[in-house]
């Protein structure tokens, strides 16, 4: 099988080289951004993925947990992977998030995903149904037999009904295809035999550099994506850096994500629309904290697509 670009025992410093020849270290969970009708708003989302692309993004989650897939129609879904493959940014990475809790459902998102040309996708552990070990096993053999691309497993307990053990990560692995793992649960974070490991959650991103992972699939990189790209280019200030974007990350995590960050983009002068219920969008008391941050690092208001 195609193992990830970060084997264990690759040494921190050349983790920037190794990812780029993969799917790229500042992965960027991206919003979808929603007219005043709470439709999807196309021009909006192609202005904020160049955008992104132009401060520290080397690609993009499409259509995961922060771009609401969850409410989503099939057909708007499908729809933002072509606009995000047709319109890519040159040198960036697409990965689609075509993840259920519905096997056939999965082994569907991530046929059609592949037929529209993405590069890679994230598929997260089924929540809900609550499968065991060798349901697992089975629900990823299915989805992987459904496409020749790489294959991101997404591990977020706070989500879903199962935490996935790294042993059992190593067991995937061996499904050909099966080549990365976002990991959102920050106690299991350590390199795992034949998965490049990307960091689920901004806190974790320096943990998973410092292991020589891959990097990370991440939100305040909407914000403050420059500065996280540092953490990949300069390792002598990647701690450093780090310890001045804590605020950032948890400012993201005021309330369940996508509120944050979609109020933060707004005070920064670049709105992205509402939110889609059951989700709703920040109160006064979030909004000013978030405010406070994005103040105390000079974003409120700065943020302008025509500048890049």
């Amino acid at each position: 099988m195609t193992t990830g670009p970060a084997a264990s025992g690759t040494p921190a410093h050349a983790v920037g080289a190794l990812a780029k020849e993969g799917l790229g270290s500042v992965l960027t969970a991206i919003v979808t951004p929603f007219d005043d009708a709470l439709e999807v708003d196309e021009e909006a989302f192609v202005r904020l993925m160049h955008h992104l692309a132009g401060h520290g993004s080397d690609g993009f989650v499409v259509c995961g947990t922060t771009g609401e897939a969850s409410t989503l129609t099939d057909d708007e879904h499908l729809r933002l992977i072509e606009l995000a493959v047709q319109e890519r940014p040159a040198g960036t990475t697409i990965i689609a998030g075509t993840g259920s809790n519905n096997t056939r459902h999965a082994v569907e998102m991530t046929e059609r995903a592949t037929e529209l040309g993405v590069d890679a996708t994230l598929s997260v552990t089924p929540y809900y149904n609550k499968p065991n070990p060798r349901g697992l096993v089975a629900h990823y053999s299915e989805i992987a037999r459904a496409t020749d691309k790489p294959i991101i497993l997404y591990n977020i307990p706070a989500r879903v009904v199962i935490d996935v053990p790294n042993d059992l990560l190593a067991e995937l692995a061996q499904i050909d295809h099966i080549d990365y793992v976002k990991q959102a649960n920050n106690a299991n974070l350590a390199q795992v035999d034949g998965l490049g490991l990307y960091a689920g959650n901004d806190d974790a991103f320096l943990g998973v550099l410092e292991l020589g992972g891959c990097g990370g699939i991440l939100v305040a990189s909407h914000l403050v994506g420059d500065e996280m790209k540092r953490m990949v280019n300069e390792p002598e200030n990647r701690a450093a850096i780090d310890a001045s974007l804590r605020d950032v990350y948890q400012a993201m995590g005021v309330t369940t994500n996508p509120i944050p960050v979609k109020a933060a983009l707004e005070l920064a002068g670049l709105p992205v629309g509402g939110l889609r219920l059951p989700l709703v969008p920040a109160s006064p008391e979030e909004r000013a904290q978030i405010s406070e941050v994005l103040a105390r690092h000079q974003l409120l208001s700065s943020i302008r697509p025509d500048n890049g």
